[in-house]
């Protein structure tokens, strides 16, 4: 049983990129997304939109659908990471959103519900900085790290994996495609699974492989581009402006290039360090010693 665990629809929303509020994350139908990844042999399906199941409305009718979500994560240190979390429910939806900024809680409610999580694209930049408690937290609390994103650069792929099997983490994978042409291409399969139950089951037992491509500067680019043609189709007034889409491999490039350098900088310091677990009483404690001083 064949699944891409990382899909991207018009559910995301707008970019947050500062001078992109205009433009949507994604220019993909939810139908059209559900129905290239049934060509493409998936055998169960989902989305992971950033914050949002709204997307999922057209697909509920189909048996071998279920709602998930891509959740932008505030941790302890401050800093920002995207969860993916799957197999859930409205309620699920409704009360991981109003955690999602206070990581403790919300690690509490999806371990008391049993929801599978994990962290996506574990060595990119795209959130902001990093802190290293970051990945004490990642170690002792988070079940699986996606460790093909079919947007990374395969080093950082690599290294994702190489930390999940130092970790004894799940490894799952996803194309993290925002447009319809890249939807499918990597993807997480359970052999043997006949069902989403099933599916879950056999990744916990670790009995999932990781497959399908990885990401490159040129993938990246031409994919940049198909939004930027939706974008004009959505709003032809902004095509006087088109000129200007002639310097988008240079963002794309210098983007990819600070990919690597992000990605090389902490996997190098975390596969030759060992990861202390970080235990939430330890958070506690930290807070009452500050308190007393």
């Amino acid at each position: 049983m064949r699944c891409d665990l990382h899909v991207h629809t018009t559910a995301s929303g707008l970019c947050n990129t500062p001078g992109l509020s205009i433009c949507r994350e994604s220019y993909s139908d939810p139908v059209a997304v559900y129905d290239r990844l049934k060509r493409l042999g998936m055998s169960i399906f989902t989305l992971t939109d950033h914050d949002s199941i709204d997307g999922a409305e057209a697909l509920r009718h189909h048996q071998n659908f279920f709602l998930s979500e891509e959740v932008t994560v505030t941790l302890p240190t401050g800093t920002e990471m995207h969860l993916g979390v799957y197999a859930i429910n409205e309620r699920d939806h409704t009360e991981i959103q109003r955690r999602r900024k206070d990581f403790v809680a919300l690690l509490m409610y999806l371990t008391e519900r049993k929801i599978f999580f994990s962290v996506n694209h574990l060595f990119s930049g795209l959130t902001g900085r990093r802190d290293s408690e970051d990945f004490d937290w990642f170690a002792s609390y988070v079940p699986a790290f996606e460790t093909r994103n079919g947007q990374m650069w395969s080093g950082a792929n690599a290294s994702a994996q190489a930390l999940a099997d130092r970790l004894g983490k799940i490894s799952i994978a996803g194309s993290d495609s925002h447009t319809i042409a890249g939807v499918g291409k990597t993807y997480t399969e359970v052999a043997g699974a006949q069902t989403v139950e099933e599916f879950f089951a056999g990744l916990r037992k670790q009995r999932g492989t990781v497959n399908g491509v990885h990401g490159g500067a040129l993938k990246l680019t031409a994919d940049v581009y198909l939004i930027i043609a939706s974008l004009f189709k959505e709003k032809p007034w902004l095509i006087p402006v088109f000129p200007i889409t002639a310097f988008v491999p240079l963002v794309t490039v210098g983007h990819w290039l600070n990919e690597i350098r992000f990605s090389r900088k902490w996997s190098g310091t975390l596969l030759r360090g060992k990861r202390q677990p970080r235990m939430i009483w330890s958070l506690e404690a930290n807070v009452e010693t500050n308190l007393a001083g």
